[in-house]
Order: C-alpha cells, then sequence, then structure tokens
C-alpha cells in the first residue's frame, strides 16, 4: 500500500512539473544566441529542462552531481548557476584519469587527462560526510616507535608530543580525485560490462557515501548501464534510475539478473514492454513513435544481456553482442519478419575466432530446417575452458520474441 501511495505521489509530481524562471530562460537564450543553433546549444537546452526538474524534486538537504567532459562544463556551469544559484556552488571535481595512453595520445596537442564533476546543493544545509584516504607509506614509517599494546606512535613532535598512528583520519580528500580508476586505465577489469559510459563503482561509491545516508534515496536520470543503482543498492540507499534506450535497461537488469538475483525479483521496470501485444504495439508498429524496427532489434538483445548496437544504418547481420567471460563474443541477429534458414546460415558464416556463437532471435516460430541446421553447427570449446569454468556451449541458437519475454537466455558463459 506504502508502495502504491509514493507511485500516486510521483505521478501527481512529475503532472505538476516546474517552468523554468525568467532569469534561467534569459541565462539559456544568451548561451544559444551566442553559439548559434548547433549541437552543443541543443544539449545545453535539453539538460536544463531536467536540471529544474531534478532542482524541483531534490530535498532540502540534497546534493546534485553532474559528470561531464572539459567541452561542456563551462556552459553546463552557468546553467547550474542560474537554476541552483551561485551560492549553492560547492566543488569542480577533478577526475584524473592519469592516461594519456592509446588512440586519443596521438593527438597533436595535450592529452586530455581529466573528466570534470560540479557539484551543488540544494541549500545552505546539506548532507556530507568527510572522506579520509590512507597516508603515504613515507608518513606512516615516521611511527617508529611501539607501546606495550602494540599501538605504533612517534615522539619526535614538537613538545615531544606523542601521537598514535591509529588516531590520524588519514588525508583529508580534496576536489582532485586521482585513486579512482577509469575504464581507459583498466580495459580488462572484471567491473566492465562493455556499456560506453560506464563508470567506476568506487566512483558513485564515493559521491553517494559522502552526500547521503542509509535509507536516502538517490536518483540518477542518466542510468545507463546502472553503476549507480548498484553503489546506492550496496550501501543500503533507496533508488530510482532513468534511461532512454533498451540499451541501458538491458545492461542493468543483467547487472542484477546475475549478480543480485534477490534484488532483481523485487525491481519495478516501466515503461518496457512485458508482453507481446505491447512489443508489437510499441515497436513493431508504423504509428508508433518508436518504429522503425531498429528499437525492436535493440529490445531483443538487451533483454537477454546482449549490447545493442546503437549506430543506424548497415550492420552487416549483426545486431548486437554478448561479452563472455572468455574474452570471446557471441553475436545477435534479430529478424522481425518470416524467418528462413538462410537467416541462419548467414549467422553462421559471421562467426569467427573472436565471434564464436550465434543468438538467432525471431519474431515467428523457427522452422525445421532452422532447427536442424543449427544443431548441425554443433559447440564451441573455449580454449583453457577449465580456467574460466566454462564448459562447450551451442554455437547457433535459436530464440523466439516468447523466450526472450519468458526471460529464457542463451546458453552461454556471460561475463557478468
Amino acid at each position: 500500500q506504502a508502495s502504491k501511495q509514493a507511485s500516486k505521489q510521483a505521478s501527481k509530481q512529475a503532472s505538476q512539473a516546474s517552468k523554468p524562471s525568467q532569469g534561467q530562460v534569459e541565462i539559456l537564450r544568451a548561451l544559444v544566441d551566442g553559439m548559434g543553433k548547433v549541437q552543443m546549444s541543443a544539449y545545453l537546452v535539453n539538460m536544463a529542462a531536467r536540471i529544474v526538474e531534478l532542482h524541483r524534486i531534490l530535498k532540502p538537504t540534497g546534493s546534485l552531481y553532474l559528470h561531464c567532459d572539459p567541452t561542456a562544463s563551462h556552459y553546463l556551469k552557468i546553467v547550474l548557476d542560474g537554476i541552483f544559484g551561485r551560492e549553492n556552488f560547492r566543488r569542480e571535481i577533478i577526475w584524473n584519469l592519469q592516461t594519456s595512453s592509446g588512440y586519443k595520445s596521438q593527438i597533436n596537442g595535450y592529452v586530455r587527462g581529466h573528466d570534470t564533476i560540479l557539484y551543488y546543493t540544494r541549500g545552505e544545509r546539506f548532507t556530507f560526510i568527510k572522506e579520509f584516504l590512507p597516508h603515504k607509506l613515507e608518513y606512516v614509517a615516521r611511527f617508529k616507535k611501539t607501546d606495550p599494546e602494540g599501538r605504533k606512535y612517534r615522539d619526535d613532535r614538537p613538545g615531544k608530543r606523542i601521537q598514535y598512528l591509529d588516531e590520524t583520519k588519514g588525508v583529508a580528500l580534496t576536489d582532485v580525485w586521482s585513486d579512482v580508476m577509469s575504464f581507459q586505465q583498466h580495459s580488462t577489469a572484471k567491473e566492465r560490462l562493455g556499456y560506453p559510459t560506464q563508470k567506476p563503482l568506487a566512483l558513485l561509491n564515493r559521491v553517494i557515501e559522502a552526500s547521503s545516508n542509509r535509507g536516502d534515496v538517490v536518483l540518477d536520470p542518466f542510468c545507463g548501464c546502472g553503476t549507480t543503482i548498484e553503489a546506492a543498492e550496496n550501501l543500503g540507499r533507496e533508488w530510482i534510475g532513468i534511461d532512454v534506450t533498451y540499451a541501458a535497461i538491458g545492461a542493468i537488469q543483467e547487472r542484477f539478473r546475475r549478480k543480485r538475483v534477490d534484488i532483481w525479483k523485487r525491481i519495478d521496470v516501466r515503461e518496457v514492454p512485458k508482453t507481446r501485444a505491447e512489443v508489437e504495439a510499441k515497436l513493431l508498429d508504423e504509428a508508433s513513435p518508436l518504429y522503425p524496427r531498429k528499437e525492436f532489434e535493440k529490445f531483443c538483445v538487451a533483454t537477454i544481456g546482449g549490447l545493442p548496437n546503437e549506430k543506424m544504418g548497415a550492420d552487416g547481420g549483426i545486431d548486437g553482442r554478448i561479452l563472455l567471460r572468455t574474452g570471446e563474443q557471441a553475436i545477435v541477429s534479430v529478424k522481425s519478419g518470416k524467418p528462413d534458414v538462410k537467416h541462419v546460415r548467414e549467422l553462421k558464416g559471421l562467426l569467427d575466432k573472436k565471434h564464436v556463437a550465434g543468438v538467432f532471435i525471431t519474431r515467428r516460430p523457427p522452422t525445421r530446417p532452422m532447427k536442424d541446421f543449427a544443431n548441425r553447427a554443433g559447440l564451441h570449446a573455449p580454449e583453457k575452458a577449465e580456467l574460466f569454468a566454462v564448459k562447450p556451449f551451442p554455437r547457433l541458437q535459436i530464440l523466439t520474441l516468447d523466450d526472450v519475454l519468458a526471460g529464457k537466455l542463451p546458453e552461454l558463459p556471460y561475463r557478468m
């Protein structure tokens, strides 16, 4: 009952969306007029509308953290100042990526080595828990003496004052964060899902622990593959995640479906088709705003835990990929029309050393020749299978739309 009441209240608040003030409109108009109608100005208009709403629903002691790269941070700060007030700007956090290798290092100029996190609060009184980092080894080495209880201390300070190591909190965290690795540095991290904008869990842990208490609500309106959601859950916070793509929602579902089944069973996913009738009405009806069929392909791939192709245009028959623990990939092909054995044969022709298995998803029931061809494709046995704790799995697998909606997954050693 409480959940229903909260849902009704949220719906009521959503219907009372606030409008930007005249001053906020003038700030935005000045930015757009100055830059012209370009991609950046469109982005700022898009963000401003959302920031106004975030400010409206934020509790009086709440905080907002906005992550961006240096190409937009200065514009966004002007927008945020206009909405939150300059007096509620707290810090510009520099996330030092500490990397200058790879493709981006080939630029003829300084290599970008940081991202920006703009930190604002709703008002003067806000939740903040200060964080301390461990002392450097050189500092710890100064505590050369040990008392009878085994506590390390030093007495070389002025006045021979005794200082115990276990009474020092550590080094207060500054607004330059160099201790959290990005996936540019650590591309082989087990945590990495292959989602293009994924952030490290440690980054979100820090933000949530600093600006909220257990039981508080964490909202991520651009939640991507769900790092904020997982961090909030692990830290005992309530949470809401919003995203517009099936790739994001599918990644979040897969994250919890495999790592935390208990959470997966109680997640409430809204505005995502759950029945064949809903899929056909939203994704396969030419009158639907989500048409063309690319959205159907993305939906199917994401629902089985894969990464859909986000780019439009020709895809060579590959509509998505599933990352495997072995470092290999399975490729996914989706067909909304009449299926034929030639489609499965074409999928097999795309397999290679990296793409070792294919999953064919069909809206309509597969034919007997399709099933027979898939069965004849045999099994893939990864090298060092014991090291990865995997068994041989079918090289070609066929799922129907009904299978996907029922939660059936391909027989694959998913990375997560």
